[in-house]
């Protein structure tokens, strides 16, 4: 009887650990799939209200308190490379939503700043999930950073993602559908009362 309970005690104990794995990879799981849903529902609202696609907005949010000094300069805010956040500001500048302006104090550099229609939208926009995000990271502790990014860092590499472009935050998602304004049905036309014709009363 005391080798059964051994046995039991030494099976349980060998499948402690792969427990604590498994739910240790649960919980990563559920955090990573949690934190997709609430970006692209949050993404999703503020698309509807404003009207531009949500990487769009986080750019106009990174020029709201002054202009950039460069595709690069911009880059750096947004937390991206040029390549990427140069595809969304040539959407942008088409919109009029976004201006490149020489820099008063140089004339030989260019600023990219907020049009009054730029600043417009982004006042409609509720605030946004990626500026939370990044809130969020850069209040942990500088070890617990160090340590997500390079276990996520090693998770790329495991997915033989490295080379994937690091885009913005949906910025490849299809645009989300306004709902488009209630139509006021135009007011029926009144019909012409058709004029009687008296009959002609005859002198006897």
């Amino acid at each position: 009887m005391g080798s059964h309970a051994s046995s039991r005690a030494s099976r349980a104990s060998a499948a402690a650990p792969k427990r604590r794995v498994a739910n240790h990879t649960g919980r990563i799981l559920d955090a990573l799939r949690r934190i997709v849903r609430h970006l692209r529902l949050v993404a999703r609202e503020s698309e509807v209200q404003a009207g531009i696609a949500p990487a769009q907005l986080f750019v106009l949010s990174r020029l709201a308190d002054r202009p950039a000094e460069s595709v690069r300069d911009l880059a750096n805010r947004t937390l991206t490379d040029p390549s990427s956040v140069s595809v969304v500001l040539s959407k942008l500048e088409a919109k009029k939503l976004v201006v490149r302006k020489l820099d008063a104090k140089d004339k030989r550099r260019t600023q990219i700043g907020l049009t009054a229609k730029g600043r417009a939208a982004l006042g409609r926009a509720p605030e946004l999930p990626q500026v939370r995000l990044v809130t969020a990271i850069a209040a942990l502790p500088a070890s617990h950073r160090r340590v997500v990014a390079d276990a996520l860092v090693e998770v790329v590499e495991a997915l033989g993602a490295e080379r994937v472009e690091p885009q913005l935050f949906f910025e490849d998602a299809p645009a989300a559908k306004r709902k488009p304004a209630a139509k006021r049905k135009p007011a029926a036309k009144r019909k012409p009362v058709a004029k009687r014709k008296g009959s002609k009363r005859r002198g006897r």
